[in-house]
């Protein structure tokens, strides 16, 4: 994809996401409302990349940072170089709820964002599994959903219900999981099987389809772990 495109897609995804995914009441400058914000974004990078030789203005993260939470950009390089006149007022630095973010930076590094109001909805977890492993060593398992993967004793948690967060793709509530490993993950797959149902998509058996959720929006499936294909339906990936 070029940079021409990728803008204009950026466009198009911005406008859709503005009309469709938020009540108007909160459409407000710390929403992504204006399209231009990702855009203008997505240029000072290309300039910042160009300028350097090919360096991203990202912050400096520990190599085992999920994916699509390691490559924060770094607003203070861009206007240190005079690419950026002010930062985004979406962005969590300007008091917004989005952080920005990069991915494919390998091959065509893209402005995506976080939405930290998912952020938020998990650490109210992660606090109250915190208290409980503070007392019981370990977590409280629940069921077992796949080889890595288990749900949450809810009443261990002192919760109503299984925790949840709202999708910020679809405002479906997604369940909320823990790893054999102990980490918190969200669960896309209901996302993910929506999109392969009302689009055409490319991947197969042993892809990370969680690309499916960044080809189509601008937000990226933050605290997710890998998903392939298995029978034409999202499945956990093997290699979490």
């Amino acid at each position: 994809m070029t940079k021409k495109s990728v803008t204009a897609y950026l466009v198009l995804s911005l406008l859709l996401l503005a009309g469709c995914m938020y009540p108007e009441e909160n459409l407000s400058k710390n929403q992504i409302t204006n399209d231009e914000q990702l855009v203008i974004v997505q240029q000072a990078v290309n300039q910042y990349a160009e300028q350097t030789g090919g360096l991203l203005p990202i912050v400096t993260k520990d190599s085992d940072t999920p994916i699509y939470q390691k490559y924060v950009i770094d607003f203070s390089l861009l206007k240190q170089r005079s690419l950026l006149a002010e930062i985004p007022g979406s962005a969590f630095e300007s008091g917004g709820t989005y952080q920005y973010v990069l991915i494919d930076v390998e091959t065509d590094p893209t402005v995506k964002v976080i939405d930290l109001r998912i952020s938020n909805e998990l650490r109210e977890i992660q606090q109250r599994l915190s208290m409980f492993r503070a007392e019981h060593t370990y977590p409280p398992y629940g069921k077992k959903i796949d080889q890595y993967v288990y749900s949450l004793d809810y009443k261990e948690l002192n919760l109503d219900t299984d925790p949840y967060v709202k999708s910020p793709y679809t405002g479906d509530n997604l369940p909320v999981y823990i790893t054999t490993e102990g980490d918190l993950i969200i669960d896309y797959r209901s996302d993910i099987y929506r999109i392969m149902q009302e689009n055409d998509y490319e991947y197969e058996e042993g892809d990370d389809i969680r690309q499916l959720l960044t080809d189509h929006f601008p937000i990226v499936p933050a605290y997710s772990v890998p998903y392939t294909i298995k029978e034409g339906e999202p499945v956990f990936a093997n290699d979490l």
